[in-house]
């Protein structure tokens, strides 16, 4: 119990730092999707496969995954002594109301830029929001099925957070925590995840995002939720997952090249795909585990950045997708080289995603709330404007030194 409490009372910055670089991946994720050859809202003329979908494939299998399991700890360390109806409540706020503010501002924004072959205008558009479900129709969640899972999964576990925080339960967890600290103990979470998609991918499809038809995904993104809630805020099981990260790295680079070279090699075409979805799941677990240990590592101090990086990367994830999509729409056509339509469609979609957060969301209340962000106090907007002010006094001060010089 221990070794709970003492980890819980310090701050795990690698997992803010995890958060920031996966969401970040996502960005850069979804610039790639313009140029790969799968279908998406807005296309590049020239598309390319090869590499690039290769390693699309493989961030792919384990990006998600490692969201969940580290939105499971995060879920720990944020929960303090909240009653599970507070927690509700706080996931509500968080989750719920930037999920059905999104999917009446933000998504009907990439239909409409993926189907204004149909339209006049988005105005236009709106009255037909609801008429079918995408991608035949036009009601869809988009990017916002991240949200939505998150929010299910609250759901789920609500009920149950009095067992899984109870003396108890830690004497369990102490216990799975003297097997899973051995070097590379942690596979045995590969029981849970084989077991449930050997058994549900026989009945769904896998990856739809729609959750009334994605039970096979969302019972995998459920079992790391649930990894990551009780072994990461363990000191125990992180600091060996620290300890093992290269041991883990090389399961990972062998599992890897089995899941890319073998299929091929394979007898028959379901046993390559056989072998290639076992691969992907083992593949995103121990990916997963070799960023928690590297991260842990590399990535356990705080800095200032962290601070206002992490309180913008969810704002940044709910908008980022639209605006590239906008983005993208508009420079496609442009007939430049394919390097540089990328390298502008990444920087002008970055820009205006943390331009619209950082000029405009974080300082209005109102957008805070629609965002998912907690409301900025009066004494906190007011120190900001002081030291916004203190800025732009110093930088006018050594502009006016500089001409002074410059004409003496």
């Amino acid at each position: 119990m221990t070794t709970y409490t003492n980890q819980k009372s310090e701050r795990q910055f690698y997992i803010d730092w995890l958060r920031i670089l996966l969401i970040l991946s996502v960005f850069l994720f979804h610039i790639g999707m313009i140029f790969n050859t799968w279908g998406w809202h807005v296309k590049n003329d020239q598309q390319y496969g090869g590499m690039l979908e290769s390693v699309m494939s493989f961030l792919h299998y384990w990006r998600m995954p490692l969201l969940f399991l580290i939105s499971g700890g995060g879920t720990y360390f944020a929960l303090g002594k909240r009653t599970s109806a507070q927690y509700l409540g706080e996931r509500f706020k968080r989750l719920f109301i930037p999920f059905v503010i999104g999917v009446f501002t933000l998504v009907p924004v990439q239909v409409y830029i993926e189907k204004a072959s149909s339209y006049s205008s988005l105005l236009d558009f709106y009255p037909h929001m609801f008429e079918g479900i995408y991608p035949e129709g036009n009601f869809s969640w988009h990017h916002l099925w991240f949200i939505v899972y998150l929010f299910v999964i609250a759901l789920i576990i609500s009920p149950f957070l009095g067992i899984l925080r109870s003396a108890r339960f830690a004497v369990i967890t102490d216990r799975i925590a003297g097997i899973v600290t051995k070097p590379l103990a942690l596979n045995i979470l590969l029981i849970p995840l084989l077991l449930s998609q050997i058994v549900l991918r026989r009945y769904f499809e896998v990856n739809t995002n729609a959750l009334v038809n994605d039970w096979a995904s969302m019972t995998l993104y459920i079992i790391f939720f649930l990894s990551g809630f009780v072994l990461i805020p363990d000191r125990k099981i992180a600091e060996a997952i620290r300890k093992q990260r290269l041991l883990y790295l090389a399961e990972t680079v062998a599992v890897t090249i089995i899941m890319f070279r073998v299929p091929s090699l394979a007898g028959s075409e379901d046993a390559g795909e056989t072998i290639w979805e076992v691969s992907s799941v083992v593949v995103a677990l121990t990916c997963g585990i070799t960023a928690l240990g590297f991260a842990k590592q590399y990535l356990n101090r705080d800095s200032k950045f962290r601070k206002l990086a992490n309180e913008a990367i969810f704002p940044f994830y709910l908008l980022h997708q639209p605006v590239i999509v906008v983005v993208g729409y508009l420079m496609v056509g442009l007939n430049i080289a394919v390097l540089l339509k990328f390298v502008f469609i990444t920087l002008s979609s970055f820009t205006i995603t943390a331009g619209l957060y950082w000029l405009l969301i974080r300082r209005v209340n109102l957008l805070r709330i629609i965002f998912g962000m907690k409301i900025m106090r009066k004494e906190n907007q007011d120190a900001e404007s002081t030291i916004v002010l203190s800025q732009v006094m110093a930088e006018t001060n050594r502009s006016l030194v500089e001409i002074r010089q410059k004409a003496s």
